[in-house]
């Protein structure tokens, strides 16, 4: 892989969920090479076992951790097998998230004339399961998370880095998404609740905000099986400035900065926008 920089990481260890994904395992990539052991934790364990081997093959000090970080006592268990196999945390990246059919309208509008339709889903036929469930997965994750793998932190007097992935959706909601929507406002909010608290304990946190990134999660919303793009996508890139998608590369150099004690030492509570200029545009 190759890097925009090159951040001295040597020493530190760093726990990242979500790692199996397509950002999250580019994020653990990008970490390993900057000379930290990482620790993969997913609920997708072949996915996350098989970006450590990389990293591994690469020469590189990675394992992979199967974890449901809506658990707090898996995520307990992940932390032992951390400590026994490399060390107490340093770096914190919560990754795991993403949303859910349960909670997603089919309509961008509400429309009269789905109310009495059993086909459609509208917002008033929303799972209160689901909702629950991608608020879960995207905050209540965060914070469980950060409350096992912070404790360290807090008690070594070292200090440490908390970076939670936020979304454009924190900035505006999205149509058809409104507990996404909800949820990474959320943990914008958490970010910066977290840099307060733990600011006398030398902790950092921050957070990267993607804008439009191809991932496995929302591939087919965003192209047909063809790879024609759908309106959806049409829309998007309408409302981005520089007219395409991000490459999951072009995070890295946002995340290296936050990492980099030198460069961004005095820089805690920021929700940092990566998105072609997607929140700075207003339609017209």
């Amino acid at each position: 892989m190759k890097l925009p920089f090159n951040v001295d990481l040597t020493g530190k260890v760093a726990v990242v969920t979500g790692a199996g994904g397509i950002l999250c395992s580019d994020f653990s990539r990008a970490i390993a090479q900057c000379g930290a052991a990482v620790a993969l934790l997913d609920i997708n364990l072949d996915a996350a076992e098989a970006v450590a081997e990389e990293i591994r093959a690469s020469g590189g000090k990675a394992i992979a951790v199967k974890t449901n970080c809506l658990d707090k006592e898996s995520i307990e268990a992940a932390k032992e097998i951390v400590d026994k196999e490399l060390g107490t945390c340093d770096i914190l990246i919560n990754g795991a998230g993403g949303n859910n059919g349960r909670a997603t309208t089919a309509n961008e509008y509400f429309d009269p004339a789905t109310l009495d339709n059993p086909d459609v889903q509208d917002f008033f036929d929303l799972s209160t399961d689901g909702i629950k469930f991608v608020f879960d997965l995207n905050v209540t994750a965060a914070f469980i998370t950060t409350q096992v793998f912070a404790l360290d932190m807090a008690r070594s007097g070292k200090g440490g880095n908390i970076i939670n992935i936020s979304s454009m959706n924190a900035y505006r909601p999205l149509t058809k998404i409104p507990a996404y929507s909800a949820a990474k406002s959320a943990v914008s909010n958490f970010t910066q609740w977290l840099a307060v608290h733990f600011a006398n304990a030398g902790i950092r946190a921050n957070a990267i905000a993607p804008g439009f990134f191809v991932t496995n999660q929302n591939r087919s919303l965003l192209f047909t099986a063809d790879g024609t793009p759908t309106a959806r996508t049409e829309k998007i890139l309408r409302g981005t400035p520089m007219n395409r998608f991000g490459e999951s590369d072009e995070l890295l150099g946002g995340l290296l900065f936050l990492l980099c004690e030198e460069a961004s030492g005095f820089i805690t509570g920021t929700v940092l926008p990566i998105d072609g200029g997607f929140s700075a545009y207003s339609g017209v």
